[in-house]
C-alpha cells in the first residue's frame, strides 16, 4: 500500500453533482425539489429553533414553576484541597491570584471566584478571590496566610 492507491472505504463516499434549478432536464428544474408555494418553497427561508409546524413546542406546552433569579451570579469553586495539591506540585508558589488560577486553569478568565473550605492547607499563602466560605478562610488564615477578597 502507498499514496498512489489510498482510496476511500466502499460506500463511504456519495458524490452529488446534481445542480438543482438549472431546467427541466436535471430532473431538478422549476421548482428546484422545493415543491410549490409557502415559506420552505422561498429563499432566505429558516426553521426557527424548536419550532413544531404551528403545533404549540415542547418549550411552551410543560408547565414552568419555581423561581429563576435573573440577578444571579455564579461563582467557579476552588477547594482549599486542591490548592495544597497545586503547592505541593510546585504549581503555585506563595500567591494565589486570579491570574494563577487562570493559568492553572482552575477558573475561566470571566468567572467570579469562591474558596471552598474541603480539605486542609498546610501550606502559607497569600489568597485573594472574590468570596471565601468561612471555614476556608479559617482554615487559610490558620496556615499562617492571608484571605483578601476582592
Amino acid at each position: 500500500m502507498n499514496l498512489s492507491n489510498l482510496q476511500p472505504a466502499k460506500g463511504s463516499v456519495k458524490k452529488n453533482d446534481s445542480r438543482k434549478g438549472r431546467g427541466q432536464a436535471t430532473g431538478n428544474g422549476g421548482t428546484a425539489g422545493r415543491g410549490h408555494k409557502g415559506a420552505k418553497s422561498r429563499s432566505g427561508y429558516s426553521k426557527k429553533l424548536g419550532f413544531e409546524g404551528g403545533q404549540m413546542p415542547l418549550q411552551r406546552r410543560v408547565p414552568k414553576y419555581g423561581f429563576k433569579n435573573v440577578n444571579r451570579k455564579e461563582y467557579a469553586g476552588v477547594n482549599i484541597d486542591t490548592l495544597q495539591e497545586y503547592v505541593d506540585a510546585g504549581r503555585i508558589k506563595d500567591e494565589v491570584t486570579l491570574d494563577v488560577l487562570i493559568e492553572n486553569r482552575l477558573v475561566g478568565k470571566n468567572d467570579l471566584v469562591k474558596i471552598l473550605g474541603r480539605g486542609e492547607l498546610k501550606a502559607k499563602l497569600k489568597v485573594t478571590a472574590h468570596k471565601f466560605t468561612a471555614s476556608a478562610k479559617q482554615a487559610v488564615e490558620a496556615a499562617g496566610g492571608e484571605a483578601v477578597t476582592l
